[in-house]
């Protein structure tokens, strides 16, 4: 049987779409055994009425090195109709919700949404109506940093790999470096060794940051806010997000949640006002930096007198995106230096410039975050 994956990236390749990386073969290689296996019809899974078991795949590496573009390659080639695509944190939203609805829910409520109502314990109906709905699921970005999720992924994905679901996911950690140093690691290690045996763990070890390269390869700060800017912008965010859709993120910080509407893995986009016009503080942006490694902020304006509070908090954005050295591309009217000249705090706004400036030069984009 010929592999769909393969020949795809091969066109891509031929076309100029896709430059070649030899580290990106043996990732093919898996994919294109993966999309093999989820179409063989095997005689033990004819047998046993269910289609037989499949060992996932799960890509580590540094961000930029493909693999999330190999991901949308192999899902679209994937012969399994019951397939969903999600980023991580997006598909940990919906099982968080997923629980709290089993555990709020009467019995009438619970057949509703899961088709059984029996039992306290929320975790395998959850992990059956997910069974239900795809055989094969793709995760982008797999990351844990969250005694909540770390509880409970161990149990869940126990049951969901009993459903017979295979996983294809990619993630910038090894399977032994997820939640490293968390707060009781020892309950998220079954979840460890459950990758490490029901998935081929292959690394994207090349040394080139596809990204990187986009971005180096063009400004990341544009201005002034017209129609070449606006298509500039547009331009750059449509080549590093890929062909995935966008999904909001939902952040907990000290109890509330902070959405962002527009994400796609470790990127996100926002407005000014979304960002600065809101009573968000340090620790609202500090989860943003921390979460994302792009942000792209658009509608930034030039500020006075009348929105020093607006000014105060990019102040306080771009000093998280600093120390978490998050990548910062701009769609705003003025450059750095004419953003902010009159009002409270307009002096030490100059060090904010400094740091904007530093931030769209090429030494900097280059850093690794740690």
């Amino acid at each position: 049987m010929g592999s769909r994956i393969r020949a795809a990236y091969e066109k891509r390749l031929a076309d100029g779409r896709l430059t070649a990386d030899p580290s990106q073969v043996p990732v093919v290689e898996a994919l294109a055994r993966l999309e093999i296996d989820l179409g063989r019809k095997g005689l033990l899974g004819g047998l046993l009425g269910g289609p037989p078991e499949v060992r996932g795949v799960y890509l580590w590496g540094p961000p930029g090195r493909g693999k999330s573009i190999l991901m949308d390659l192999f899902y679209a080639c994937a012969p399994e109709k019951r397939k969903k695509r999600a980023h991580f944190h997006a598909f940990l939203a919906r099982v968080h919700g997923l629980i709290r609805q089993w555990r709020e829910g009467d019995a009438e409520a619970r057949k509703a949404v899961f088709g059984q109502y029996r039992g306290d314990d929320p975790i395998r109906p959850v992990a059956e109506l997910i069974a239900s709905e795809a055989r094969l699921l793709c995760f982008d970005e797999l990351q844990v940093t969250d005694i909540a999720d770390a509880l409970i992924l161990g149990r869940l994905f126990e049951a969901l790999f009993e459903n017979k679901v295979v996983l294809a996911v990619t993630s910038n950690r090894a399977p032994d470096q997820l939640y490293l140093n968390g707060i009781n690691r020892e309950l998220f290690e079954p979840f460890i060794a459950l990758i490490e045996a029901r998935c081929e763990v292959v690394s994207v070890a090349g040394a080139r940051d596809w990204r990187l390269d986009r971005l180096m390869g063009d400004r990341v700060w544009f201005t002034p806010a017209d129609e070449a800017a606006q298509a500039g912008f547009e331009a750059l965010w449509s080549d590093l997000k890929g062909e995935q859709e966008e999904c909001p993120a939902h952040l907990v910080v000290q109890g509330r949640e902070v959405i962002i509407e527009r994400t796609d893995g470790g990127l996100a986009r926002a407005t000014f006002a979304q960002l600065c016009g809101r009573p968000l503080g340090p620790q609202d942006y500090l989860a943003v930096a921390e979460r994302f490694h792009t942000l792209f902020i658009e509608d930034v304006p030039v500020l006075g007198p009348a929105n020093q509070q607006e000014a105060r908090r990019f102040v306080t954005l771009i000093d998280a995106l600093y120390e978490a050295r998050t990548r910062l591309v701009a769609l705003a009217e003025a450059a750095p230096e004419a953003l902010y000249r009159k009002g409270v705090g307009a002096f030490e706004f100059e060090r904010t410039v400094s740091r904007l400036n530093e931030m769209a030069g090429a030494e900097w984009l280059a850093r690794e975050r740690d």
